[in-house]
């Protein structure tokens, strides 16, 4: 590779090794913490009155409720302070404290010895005999104390679950009432799910996020009320099970009664008592699918004797998932009783002005969109839990999402044991993870749940894995996304970068590929900040960056034709210093042609490839080679060369443990030359010509003494890396040569060949 290209790499390198493992990278200052990056629905924020007005939970709707956001008093005190708190001025809800869009200027830095003040007072609705008026917060990060009028109503611990208080009884009889919120987050100097918050923004690890980021809203219910549903299809058979649960006491004449309705017709009812399932079967059912993203909706009612008390507007895709054998008996991600393969991005949902909070309804629905544009049909989410309404535009638009636990306490590396978390650290995680899981069940789009990313906070993973699953048995659920596998779940994970590549295929776990990717292109005038931004891999232009994302992409089919069951790129756009999106920061500029990117995309939503080993690598079974360390003569890539002195070893060659392959010949100089003689039938399968490569660094193959491939950079794993048309005419019947030659430049140093045809 040229000097300037290798000084770009190296430099893309450093940054993200400072990244992921410096703790003592400079912090950013507070200028510096919150720029003047906005989106183009910053001002509709800015300017609303209540902003985010839409009703916050499109599953469990009812007509009367009354949206608290808005401009509420804030302040910020010492954690050990007694006194009542000096309020500093207006914060818009709900909006973090260090976003723009809270409207705080300059943003404050809260660290784990402040806490966060909110005040607000509000008109009650007027109530019926006997209802109450119950107030909801849709997240609070992260432990949240609450009062009405003086009286505390309790607290909550946990950043990304919603919660809910009875304030009937301490509403006073006229006048306005007060609500008083503190807030305590210790960010990445505690052990509860954060994510990727750190009180140091650097790299891949973003911002704080302190205080009410969800909607708060106020709700009169009956006294006797519905208070959840538990939704489950069944695809295979076209129905429902529904599991109603009541607040209040029931009596011995309350029922419940579901409607199903395919737009405006009733096609299955349903009736049971309060706690018992009730089954409805569909007429003509259909399924959803990401293609055909059709929803039910559904009426229940709550009825005593022959009167309705209370009722809620709901809907359910009807859709099944599972991991079962294609045709050819590899494992692969079904839905709705067929193979899919999961094309998706990794996405932060993070934004410049709200952090983690989208400024407005129709910001969240235009990430997925882009998403179906590009052509994918998966999101991960990843380690962040989003607002309802952004499940629900994914169930409305047709996208699958695998939906992660948002990290929390100490970090392990790939071959360490799991972390030993306190008894308080065990609870709140299986207590947050099992409110996430029950708040998004009812949502057709989550397919797959993935309790951990990598080792960030894993432990007891075996148990996690089967706490999940008997939480949820309708979903898949992952083995730790990358890193320490420990053999359980449904679907084994790789994370490479750039990639792709994958973990091989077994008899009952899919194999899929959490994360690769990573290619950036930083954009002027979209930046978060202009200096300081970093990416796996970098590149000038948008044109290289799409001839980049191409290669990339074409190097899937054949991983899909040997049991790839899905793949997720990063990411959806760019975050803060990040500049690895498909979209920029501010969501102003998609940097790849959509019809480019869905034309790249096309083969994974066909059958997968046949693929043939022709000459197989050494992934599997050791093959020999000759090889010298020692520059040879001129003519050594030919087919009358004469290797026979040259030394004898089995593939790989390398030193230590390379992109999960372990050397079985030591190689540690700068250069090794490499040769193997080999014999093929005179009738070739059909296919093109592929390249089955590991390789570490830079590589020149030749095939047949004529120069096959010149590749630069590395591979991390195993890659089927497409020929031109014509270079399987290189093939004879009979004895083959193939020679390779590889230069080690910086870091790990592997190599391994192997030659395969592949039939689309």
């Amino acid at each position: 590779m040229s000097a300037e290209t290798r000084a770009t790499r190296r430099l893309f390198r450093l940054t993200l090794v400072v990244a992921l493992v410096s703790h003592a990278a400079s912090p950013l200052t507070q200028e510096e913490s919150r720029p003047s990056l906005q989106t183009r629905w910053s001002a509709e924020a800015m300017s609303a009155q209540v902003p985010l007005g839409e009703y916050p939970r499109p599953q469990f709707v009812r007509s009367r409720w009354t949206n608290l956001n808005g401009l509420w008093d804030y302040a910020i005190e010492s954690a050990d302070s007694s006194a009542a708190p000096k309020w500093q001025g207006k914060i818009r809800v709900p909006f973090a404290v260090e976003s723009a869009l809270s409207g705080i200027e300059p943003s404050p830095v809260i660290g784990a010895g402040d806490v966060l003040w909110y005040r607000r007072t509000f008109a009650a609705p007027k109530l019926s005999a006997g209802e109450r008026l119950l107030l909801h917060f849709g997240a609070v990060d992260w432990e949240a104390r609450v009062w009405l009028n003086g009286v505390e109503l309790g607290q909550h611990q946990g950043g990304y679950d919603a919660f809910s208080f009875d304030v009937t009884d301490e509403l006073h009889r006229n006048g306005d009432q007060e609500v008083v919120v503190r807030v305590w987050d210790p960010t990445d100097a505690g052990y509860q799910p954060r994510g990727k918050q750190v009180s140091d923004p650097r790299g891949i690890w973003y911002t704080a996020v302190t205080g009410i980021w969800q909607t708060v809203w106020l709700e009169p219910v009956p006294a006797l009320s519905l208070a959840t549903l538990a939704i489950t299809p069944d695809a295979a058979h076209g129905r429902l099970r529904l599991l109603p649960t009541l607040r209040g006491a029931a009596s011995a004449s309350s029922r419940v009664e579901v409607v199903a309705r395919a737009g405006a017709v009733a096609v299955g009812r349903g009736a049971g008592a309060p706690g018992e399932v009730i089954e409805i079967v569909l007429d003509e059912p259909r399924e959803w699918s990401p293609e055909a993203p059709f929803l039910y909706e559904l009426e229940v009612r709550l009825l005593r004797g022959d009167e309705v008390i209370d009722s809620v507007e709901s809907y359910f895709g009807l859709r099944d998932i599972a991991v079962g054998k294609d045709m050819r008996g590899q494992r692969r991600i079904m839905l709705n009783g067929e193979p899919l393969f999961l094309l998706g991005q990794l996405d932060q949902g993070w934004w410049p002005d709200g952090l983690y909070t989208a400024p407005t309804d129709a910001a969240l629905r235009y990430d997925i969109e882009v998403m179906k544009q590009l052509g994918f049909n998966a999101v991960r989410k990843h380690v962040k839990v989003e607002p309802d309404r952004w499940y629900y535009w994914a169930d409305r638009l047709g996208i699958l999402v695998l939906q992660d636990m948002p990290s929390g306490d100490e970090y392990i590396g790939r071959r360490d044991p799991d972390i030993e978390r306190t008894a308080q650290s065990r609870r709140a995680f299986y207590r947050e993870w099992g409110a996430v899981i029950r708040a998004l069940a009812n949502h057709p789009s989550i397919v797959i749940w993935v309790p951990f990313n990598e080792g960030w906070g894993q432990f007891e993973t075996d148990r996690v894995i089967a706490w999940t699953r008997q939480r949820d048995p309708t979903r898949l659920v992952n083995s730790p996304s990358g890193w320490a596998d420990r053999g359980s779940g449904d679907i084994v994970v790789r994370h490479a970068y750039p990639g792709p590549t994958m973990f091989p295929t077994e008899s009952y776990r899919a194999s899929f590929l959490g994360e690769f990717g990573g290619l950036g292109l930083p954009l002027d005038g979209h930046l978060w900040r202009q200096e300081g931004s970093w990416g796996y891999r970098g590149f000038d232009t948008r044109e290289e960056l799409e001839a980049a994302y191409v290669a990339l992409v074409e190097l899937l089919p054949p991983l899909y034709g040997r049991g790839l069951a899905g793949a997720i790129y990063t990411q959806t756009t760019d975050v803060e210093i990040e500049v690895n999106g498909l979209m920029t920061y501010d969501r102003e500029v998609i940097k790849l042609d959509p019809a480019v990117a869905r034309a790249a995309h096309a083969p994974l939503f066909a059958a997968p490839p046949v693929v043939r080993d022709i000459l197989p690598s050494s992934e599997a079974t050791p093959r020999s080679w000759r090889f010298v360390t020692t520059a040879p003569a001129t003519d050594w890539y030919t087919t009358t060369f004469d290797d026979s002195g040259w030394n004898l070893g089995n593939a790989g060659f390398g030193a230590g443990r390379v992109g999960g392959a372990r050397a079985r010949a030591l190689w540690e100089s700068p250069v090794i030359w490499l040769r193997q003689r080999f014999e093929i039938d005179d009738e070739l399968p059909p296919g093109r010509l592929h390249l089955r490569i590991h390789h570490d660094e830079d590589v020149e193959v030749w095939l047949n003494g004529e120069h096959l491939l010149t590749r630069e950079g590395v591979t991390n794993g195993y890659v089927d890396v497409p020929l031109a048309e014509d270079a399987r005419q290189l093939l004879r019947g009979g004895a083959n040569v193939i020679a390779v030659r590889c230069q080690q430049t910086e870091g790990g140093q592997y190599i391994d060949v192997g030659l395969s045809l592949v039939e689309y």
